[in-house]
C-alpha cells in the first residue's frame, strides 16, 4: 500500500523550482535535505515537473558546473548543499562566480532550530549541534547580491521567484538561500499562489540614451588612432557581432585584456591582440567596453590626452572597494544594444572624407596582423625537449586538433598567454575563463558547459596547480557517471609559477631569488593525474616527448568522441 502523500513547504518549493526555469539542481545533499528527498521521490512517482538532480560529490564542482551552464546559455541553476559545510566548501567558486557576473541560486540547508521533537524535522542527529553557526549567510555574503532565509512554505514560490529574478538581473550574479529542516517538513495548504516572470521577472540593461550615443559618435568621428579594450564583452554572442561592425566601420583596433569571453574573432581584422600597453601607445581615443581591469596600472600609464569611455553593464564597478581607472564618460548599459546605438549615431553624421581616413588607417592592419600571426607561429616552432615541451608548442598542437565549434575553458594561470594566442578562437561562446581569483573552477565549469551544449566537445585547459584544486575525482566521477566527456589538457610545469614569478617582481635580488626558494614546487617522485582519471573509468595519457603529444591528443579525442572523458597530462618547461 503507498503512503498517503501530503502537502509540505518542500512540495511548494519543488514546484516554485520548477515554475521559476530552472533545469537542473547540483547538489550535494545531508541531513538537512530530508522533506526535499521525500517530496522528490513523490514528484517522480506522479510525474510532476522538477529539476533535474544531478550528484556532486564535492560542492566544488557543483557550483562550477553551475557557472559553466549560465557561462554558455545565461541561465542560473540551483546548487543545493549541506549546511554550513557545504555552503564553506562552495564558497571560492560563489567568488568566481559573483566576480564573473554568472547566475546562481545556492542553497543550503539549516540545522533544525528545535532540540527536543518538538517538530518534524527536529534535531536527531549529534551533526545538527556542530553545523549550526550564529550567521551562515557571513559564509557567502562578500559574494551574493542576496540573501535570504525560508521563512514558511506558503511564501516558498514567491521566496524563489525573488531569488530568481535578482540573480538574471543585470548585472547577474549569485544569491543565496538557507532552508531550515522544519520549514521544509511544515505542511501548508494544497495550493499556494504563483509569480509568474512576466510580471517578476529580471531587469534588464538596455542601450544609452540618444545624446550619449551621438557624443560617442563624435568622438569616433574624430580620432585618429581609436581602440577599444575589452574582456567580458562575449558572454554575450549577439554582442559580438555589434562590436565587429562598430569597428570595421570606425576603424577601431580592439584589444582584449585578461579576457574571459571571445569578444571579437581572433581572424578579424580589427583584432588586435592581448596587450593593452601596446594598445594604448598613440591612442586618442579609448573604449573600455565591459571590463574591470583594462590594464595594469603599476606598469601601463596611458597618456595624458587619451580620452576614455567606459560602456559596461557595471562600469561603477560597484562591488570593488578600489578601482582606479580615470574615465571621461561612463555609461552603464547593455554593450549589444549600445554599440548598435552608437553606429547608428555614426553612419547617420558620418561623411565621405572620414570614410577616406578610416580606409587609410586601416589600410595596415592586414600587414601587422600577419606580423602577428607569423610571431604566433615562430612561438609554436620550438618544441622543447623531453620533459619540458613547449607550452605554445603544446597549445598549437590542440589548436590543430579542435574545430571553431569546440568550448575552450581556460584555467593556464602561467600559461594562458600561450592558450590564448595559439588556441585560436574565432566563433562567439568557445572561450570560457573566469574573472575571480579562485583556482580549481575548470574542471566543474567544462561539465557544466557540456551539459548545456552536448553536441559540442568541450576541453579544460588548466595547470597542474588547478588540477589539484578542481576536485578531480568528484570532476570524473560527474563526467562518468552522467556522461558528460570532457577532456582535460594538464599543463604541468611542476607547481605554482605564479607564485615564483610574483616573488622575483617585488624581489628581483631577493633571498628567496638568490636561494631559488619559493615554495611553488608540487613536483614528486610519481605525479600521473591521467591516473586519477583512470580511477573513475576516464582515458588517461601522460606525455614527456614532444612527438608524442600529437599521437596521445588524438587517442584521448576518440576517447571523448566515444562518450568517455579523458585527461592529457603534458609535462611542459618550467620558467
Amino acid at each position: 500500500m503507498k503512503p498517503q502523500a501530503r502537502s509540505t513547504a518542500a512540495h511548494h518549493f519543488l514546484e516554485g523550482l520548477a515554475e521559476a526555469g530552472l533545469e537542473y539542481l547540483f547538489c550535494n545533499l545531508g541531513t538537512d535535505h530530508v522533506s526535499l528527498i521525500e517530496a522528490m521521490a513523490q514528484f517522480t512517482r506522479e510525474g510532476r515537473p522538477q529539476p533535474q538532480v544531478l550528484l556532486c560529490p564535492h560542492e566544488n564542482v557543483a557550483i562550477h558546473m553551475a557557472g559553466g551552464h549560465a557561462a554558455v546559455t545565461g541561465r542560473g541553476q540551483g546548487v543545493l548543499v549541506h549546511v554550513d559545510a557545504g555552503t564553506a566548501n562552495a564558497a571560492m567558486g560563489m567568488h568566481n562566480l559573483f566576480r564573473s557576473r554568472w547566475p546562481v541560486l545556492l542553497m543550503a540547508g539549516k540545522s533544525p532550530f528545535t532540540l527536543r521533537g518538538e517538530l518534524t524535522g527536529s534535531r536527531d542527529n549529534y551533526v545538527h549541534f556542530v553545523q549550526d553557526p550564529f550567521d551562515i549567510g557571513s559564509l557567502v555574503r562578500p559574494y551574493v547580491k542576496w540573501e535570504y532565509t525560508l521563512p514558511s512554505g506558503l511564501v516558498a514560490k514567491e521566496v524563489l521567484r525573488r531569488a530568481h529574478s535578482v540573480m538574471h538581473s543585470d548585472p547577474a550574479g549569485p544569491v543565496f538561500l538557507t532552508l531550515p529542516r522544519e520549514t521544509l517538513a511544515e505542511s501548508c495548504a494544497t495550493e499556494v499562489a504563483s509569480f509568474p516572470a512576466e510580471r517578476y521577472g529580471p531587469v534588464r540593461a538596455g542601450g544609452i540614451p540618444a545624446d550619449a550615443a551621438r557624443e560617442v559618435a563624435r568622438a569616433l568621428l574624430q580620432a585618429s588612432k581609436p581602440i577599444v579594450i575589452t574582456s567580458y564583452l562575449g558572454r554575450r554572442p549577439e554582442a559580438v557581432a555589434a562590436l565587429e561592425a562598430l569597428a570595421t566601420e570606425c576603424g577601431i583596433r580592439v584589444h582584449e585584456f585578461m579576457p574571459t569571453a571571445m569578444s571579437v574573432s581572433r581572424e578579424a581584422p580589427c583584432f588586435g591582440g592581448f596587450d593593452p600597453a601596446k594598445a594604448l601607445a598613440g591612442a586618442d581615443l579609448c573604449l573600455l567596453l565591459d571590463v574591470d581591469v583594462p590594464w595594469l596600472p603599476k606598469f601601463t600609464r596611458p597618456d595624458a590626452a587619451t580620452r576614455f569611455i567606459h560602456i559596461d553593464i557595471d562600469p561603477l564597478k560597484q562591488d570593488f572597494p578600489m578601482w582606479g581607472f580615470a574615465t571621461d564618460l561612463r555609461l552603464q548599459a547593455d554593450c549589444t544594444a549600445a554599440l548598435t546605438e552608437v553606429l547608428e549615431a555614426v553612419r547617420a553624421q558620418a561623411d565621405a572624407g572620414w570614410r577616406a581616413r578610416v580606409a587609410q588607417r586601416t589600410a595596415g592592419w592586414e600587414r601587422e596582423g600577419d606580423e602577428r600571426r607569423r610571431a604566433i607561429a615562430a612561438a609554436a616552432a620550438h618544441a622543447g625537449s623531453r620533459g619540458a615541451i613547449a607550452p605554445a608548442f603544446a597549445c598549437a598542437t590542440l589548436d590543430r586538433a579542435l574545430s571553431q565549434d569546440d568550448i575552450v575553458v581556460n584555467e593556464a594561470i602561467r600559461n594562458a598567454p600561450a592558450v590564448l594566442t595559439q588556441i585560436r578562437r574565432t566563433r562567439p561562446g568557445t572561450l570560457i575563463g573566469c574573472s575571480g581569483g579562485g583556482l580549481g573552477y575548470s574542471g566543474g565549469m567544462a561539465l557544466g558547459a557540456r551539459l548545456a551544449r552536448p553536441a559540442q566537445r568541450v576541453v579544460q585547459v588548466c595547470g597542474d596547480g588547478g588540477f589539484h584544486f578542481s576536485t578531480p575525482t568528484s570532476v570524473y566521477a560527474v563526467a562518468q557517471r552522467y556522461r558528460l566527456p570532457i577532456l582535460t589538457v594538464v599543463l604541468d610545469n611542476g607547481g605554482w609559477q605564479a607564485v615564483q614569478e610574483a616573488v622575483l617582481r617585488v624581489y628581483p635580488e631577493g633571498e628567496a631569488a638568490q636561494a631559488r626558494q619559493f615554495h611553488a614546487r608540487l613536483e614528486g617522485e610519481v605525479r600521473r593525474f591521467d591516473q586519477v582519471a583512470q580511477a573513475f573509468g576516464a582515458h588517461g595519457e601522460f606525455v614527456e616527448e614532444p612527438q608524442e603529444l600529437a599521437p596521445a591528443l588524438q587517442r584521448c579525442l576518440q576517447a571523448v568522441d566515444s562518450g568517455r572523458a579523458a585527461v592529457l597530462q603534458v609535462k611542459v618547461a618550467a620558467p
